[in-house]
C-alpha cells in the first residue's frame, strides 16, 4: 500500500509539470515526478527523468491550452 501510495504522488508530481510555471521549474517537476515513478516501477531512471524533463519544459510551446506561461 506504501508503494502505491508513492506512485500516487510521483503521478501528482508528473502533472504538476503542467503548471504556470517557468520552464526550468516545469522541468524539474516532471523529471522528479517520472523519476520517481520509474524508480518504483523498477524502469530506466534516467530516461524517465529526461522525458519528464523535456515534458515539462516542451509543455507549453506544445500545448499551450494545457500548460500557460
Amino acid at each position: 500500500m506504501q508503494k502505491l501510495a508513492f506512485l500516487a504522488f510521483a503521478a501528482a508530481l508528473g502533472l504538476a509539470g503542467c503548471t504556470n510555471n517557468a520552464d526550468l521549474n516545469r522541468a524539474a517537476i516532471g523529471g522528479a515526478g517520472l523519476g520517481a515513478a520509474a524508480a518504483l516501477t523498477n524502469n530506466n531512471v534516467g530516461t524517465a527523468v529526461a522525458i519528464g524533463a523535456a515534458g515539462g519544459a516542451l509543455c507549453d510551446d506544445v500545448v499551450p491550452e494545457l500548460c500557460p506561461r
